[in-house]
């Protein structure tokens, strides 16, 4: 089964300041809500150390491998729960350039046997982090948008 969950936000701060928020993984743990922490490197083909918390829910460590990079516009990662087939994530952050800064797009791409059984949880609780980390990310650009200008 295949499953996907996509959250939208405007930010009033350049690409380039998203960016560098979005990718300092040492820094989640400040302020990132649903990925409480990362340790790696932002590089295509190496593996990320992240701990993800749902909201009302329990860490869980995985260990996904960074599939795309583009400078101020992709960050992707392909992370399994299990073995490969049983649930596969392909987590996805987007920034375009808009007249007032930025739009963030946060997605993620299901597929697997766990999927269906997973599939409310996804609605909900995968959605909820989703956009709560988005807002974080929105405040914290801003911030240092503010503080750049």
């Amino acid at each position: 089964m295949r499953h996907s969950l996509r959250s939208d936000i405007e930010i009033e701060a350049p690409p380039a300041v998203v960016w560098s928020v979005l990718t300092d993984l040492d820094s989640y743990e400040d302020w990132n809500p649903f990925v409480v922490s990362s340790q790696g490197s932002v590089t295509v083909g190496k593996k990320l150390t992240n701990r993800m918390q749902q909201p009302g829910g329990k860490a869980m460590t995985i260990r996904p491998k960074v599939t795309e990079v583009e400078p101020e516009r992709v960050f992707e990662w392909l992370g399994h729960i299990g073995f490969p087939g049983v649930f596969d994530a392909r987590h996805r952050f987007e920034i375009e350039p808009t007249s007032t800064g930025s739009r963030f797009t946060q997605s993620e791409a299901f597929k697997g046997v766990l999927v269906r059984l997973m599939k409310k949880s996804l609605d909900t609780k995968t959605m909820q982090a989703f956009d709560e980390m988005n807002l974080a990310l929105k405040t914290r650009a801003e911030a240092q948008a503010r503080t750049e200008a």
